[in-house]
């Protein structure tokens, strides 16, 4: 049974992400995600013109006329939902945490898939494999995934993303859709090999999670900053200049060392930022991306 309060927000959710997938993001995403492959269709009457490459063979020796093979583009597509729920998942420093925020993204883009007739897959991750939902159609599906964001209690704090990239290697076999929803708070660090090979089968795109409370300290004097993800805590004297200025030149270098990352990987990024609207920043990066494709 689906407790009330967490009912009335997935219905909240999906109401909001009914008005933005019709308005927005349902052709956004087709031109975007357009399939990369072709799939045969039917065979024809050769026609002056044609390609012989395309003549078929067997068809032709069979009949003793010439034909040729018609391919379209392959429409159906996988769309598989990867989403860090990691302790830092739980921080917001405005009116929604992360975990949230990637609920609403998720959702917006499951339905989306699903109006483009594809699949939409699910897997949660923290330092480990939390949660995975083999891909599936149909409207009553996604809703359980945006349910299952919210309701999973992840069995770790930490954050691997090897793990979950290696766990994509394995159980996704057909050229898919990634979306790697997280903060990217990865102490290890060394799962680019995995994003790699993850990239080379898979259209992946990083979706960024940002929050400015990460990335700027304001001058509150003595604070203590807590640590969700190794439950470890460190004072700083946030009325020192120099603490504030050392703090933001990390966050700097950490988020440019991420893009540069991302860029070798090839994987296409966006950054979304916590107490603003995803709305804008996700359709310019459709867009974009429907201009390259």
């Amino acid at each position: 049974m689906i407790p009330r309060e967490l009912f009335a927000k997935i219905r909240r959710i999906e109401i909001r992400t009914k008005g933005l997938v019709n308005n927005v993001f349902g052709g956004e995403y087709h031109s975007a995600f357009k399939g990369r492959g072709i799939e045969f269709s039917e065979v024809r009457s050769y026609q002056f013109g044609d390609d012989i490459r395309t003549i078929d063979w067997n068809v032709t020796a069979r009949t003793g006329e010439a034909f040729v093979k018609i391919f379209e583009e392959e429409r159906e597509q996988t769309l598989l939902l990867v989403v860090d729920i990691s302790g830092s998942s739980d921080f917001g420093s405005r009116d929604k945490f992360k975990r949230e925020i990637a609920a609403e993204i998720c959702a917006v883009l499951g339905f989306s898939a699903i109006k483009n007739n594809d699949k939409v897959g699910l897997l949660l991750f923290s330092d480990q494999v939390e949660l995975f939902v083999p891909p599936k159609s149909g409207r009553r599906h996604v809703l359980r995934l945006v349910r299952d964001l919210f309701a999973h209690k992840p069995q770790s704090s930490g954050t691997a993303l090897q793990s979950a990239l290696d766990h994509i290697l394995h159980v996704i076999r057909r050229r898919s859709i990634v979306l790697l929803v997280s903060d990217f708070f990865d102490e290890g660090e060394g799962f680019e090999r995995s994003l790699r090979m993850v990239s080379r089968r898979h259209d992946t795109v990083a979706v960024h999670l940002t929050d400015p409370r990460e990335q700027v300290l304001p001058p509150l004097g003595l604070v203590t900053l807590y640590d969700p993800e190794t439950n470890q805590s460190r004072s700083l004297d946030t009325g020192s200049r120099a603490v504030r200025d050392t703090f933001q030149q990390s966050s700097t270098q950490t988020h440019e060392r991420l893009k540069v990352l991302f860029r070798r990987a090839r994987v296409d990024y966006v950054e979304i930022k916590c107490g603003e609207d995803f709305v804008d920043p996700l359709a310019k990066f459709f867009r974009a991306r429907a201009q390259v494709a």
